[in-house]
């Protein structure tokens, strides 16, 4: 393949540059945002700004597990091991977020990572990876709904959760069958809350320790001194405290996360050439400052023998009250802010789900593109929205109602076990992609220089990231090897995705009979000069009012 035209990092496309701002010229182009359809089938609308793409990724990642589950690290490894374990983590997400963002950007297009899975990969790849990494987000939102009704509960047990259900769905569905700039502005502001909630905590984690509080207890790191910075699990001595981190680093694995939502959006960003790199690293950034301080927070609150937390936790205590920074704040003898958290926490369950509708039903939409789903599934309404994709995902959805019955809810669980490991398959899924589209540039003399965005240390980025997370799909569910800890159920909900997707990758294969692609006949030209002619013609909506300006410069 010849290597082809495509605009380098920070240079303005050649229509773009030509014209003055405001000019009759200007007025005159057609903003492809309304109408591209970067393949055949393809009817969405590029309507994100780069402000809803700089604050999807953590509106995704961000939920409960943050501000609440967190606390369950502490307790298995101590705040030494936790705060090791997540920042060991987030080098694995970078080593992830510089793989999507070169291929990503180059090719920006609907559900990009599913469908280069089949590209670059084989079709029977892609097929396995897209249902993995549908099944994932679907059943994570009845998950997300379920969490949001035991959140209300925190204040009160006379909210039917049948009604909290239902409310749950409605909106959902109103947010994502309308125009895609409406998820995008929901987004934006649950995400922007999250972000307020976490700087306020870490604030608040900063100003406690040297002594504003009603205590005046000037505390510091006064727990990983006493009780220490580590703790034992299942044994005592080095292969306990061992295993109380690698319990960590199983936390951290399934809690961080990001690169993934920002890319599923690629085919709805406004200028995504520009805009996507940018995404990627902010991401990333933001991420690892609220996970790693976050960790380090949580471990400077409360010890791992912490009574009240260990006990909220075993009881299964609804909302907040299992939340690390609740308990400090109850110890601290702290009004009012433990109401203010949940409240909080209530918006940042809903906003995950919300994501997690928008990435289901888009993974589902990039399947039957590529002919792996429903041709049907490819309709989209007025709006640019597939809306037949996003009524499955709401349909999956339903399963919430299980947990209005107390065994209901336990099935629910079951649903939400089983997928667990999903997520580490599909980051190793990304990893190999990328290596398959590394050794077709270089097969085919494509210089990767010339590429919209080249990311740093490639390729030994995408085969550390690989080496972690295949590692730790597999070691994810190693308690039920312990002696005495045997379970049958714990065993396959925490493996049988890792069968599952085999299994769907042999029955694609033999079905339709494909072939691993060889790196010399790899297309990586398909749908690409939609994407050039896009951004040759693309000239940016100005902003209707001041303070959207202003948002836009906040955030953009």
């Amino acid at each position: 393949m010849a290597s082809t035209s495509v605009d380098l990092p920070g240079a303005v496309p050649p229509a773009y540059g030509a014209l003055a701002p405001g000019s009759d010229e200007e007025k005159k182009v057609v903003v492809q945002e309304e109408t591209a359809s970067i393949g055949v089938g393809d009817q969405t609308h590029r309507k994100l700004k780069s402000r809803h793409i700089q604050l999807i990724g953590i509106g995704g990642t961000v939920g409960t597990a943050l501000f609440v589950s967190i606390g369950k690290g502490v307790l298995n490894g101590g705040p030494g091991s936790l705060f090791i374990a997540f920042t060991l983590w987030c080098t694995f997400i970078l080593a992830i977020t510089l793989s999507l963002a070169e291929m990503v950007t180059y090719l920006p297009i609907s559900s990009p990572f599913i469908r280069f899975a089949g590209r670059y990969v084989d079709p029977a790849f892609g097929f396995a990876t897209g249902w993995n990494f549908f099944v994932f987000e679907a059943i994570m939102v009845p998950f997300e709904i379920t969490a949001c009704n035991v959140i209300i509960h925190y204040w009160s047990d006379a909210v039917p959760a049948g009604g909290i259900i239902a409310i749950c769905l409605v909106l959902y569905g109103a947010i994502n069958i309308l125009a895609v700039q409406w998820y995008g502005e929901s987004e934006f502001w649950a995400a922007l809350g999250k972000f307020l909630l976490i700087v306020g905590l870490l604030v608040f984690t900063f100003v406690v320790m040297l002594g504003g509080n009603p205590l005046h207890d000037r505390f510091g790191f006064r727990y990983w001194r006493d009780p220490g910075a580590f703790t034992e699990l299942y044994y005592e001595g080095t292969l306990g405290r061992w295993l109380g981190f690698l319990q960590c680093l199983i936390q951290a694995s399934f809690t961080i996360a990001g690169p993934d939502y920002v890319s599923m959006a690629a085919g709805e960003t406004e200028n995504p050439r520009v805009v996507l790199p940018r995404a990627f690293n902010a991401v990333f950034y933001r991420l690892t400052a609220f996970f790693v301080l976050g960790s380090l927070a949580v471990g400077i609150l409360v010890p791992y023998n912490d009574k009240e937390m260990s006990t909220a936790f075993s009881t299964g205590a609804p909302g907040a009250a299992a939340s690390p920074y609740v308990v400090a704040m109850n110890r601290l003898r702290i009004r009012v802010l433990p109401d203010i958290v949940n409240a909080m926490i209530l918006s940042a369950a809903f906003s995950a789900g919300n994501s997690y509708v928008y990435c289901a039903s888009r993974s589902l939409f990039g399947l039957a593109l590529e002919g792996k789903a429903p041709r049907v599934l490819t309709r989209c309404n007025r709006h640019g929205v597939p809306i037949y994709c996003v009524l499955v995902v709401l349909a999956v959805a339903l399963l919430s109602f299980l947990q209005v019955s107390s065994g209901g809810a336990v099935v629910l669980q079951w649903f939400v076990n089983l997928i667990t490991a999903s997520q580490l398959l599909n980051y190793s899924a990304i990893s190999v992609t990328y290596l398959c589209w590394f050794a077709a540039l270089r097969a085919q003399g494509v210089s990767r220089d010339s590429l919209p965005y080249k990311s740093p240390l490639q390729p030994y980025a995408a085969w550390y990231a690989f080496a972690g997370c295949i590692t730790m799909t597999f070691v994810s569910g190693y308690t039920v090897f312990l002696p005495g800890n045997w379970d049958v159920p714990s065993f396959l909900f925490s493996y049988t995705m890792i069968g599952v997707t085999p299994v769907l990758y042999v029955g694609w294969k033999v079905l339709k009979k494909t072939k691993i692609h060889k790196s010399e006949e790899i297309d990586l030209t398909e749908n690409l000069k939609e994407i050039e002619d896009y951004h040759v013609n693309y000239v940016p909506t100005p902003a209707s009012n001041h303070f959207d300006r202003v948002l836009d410069w906040l955030f953009g």
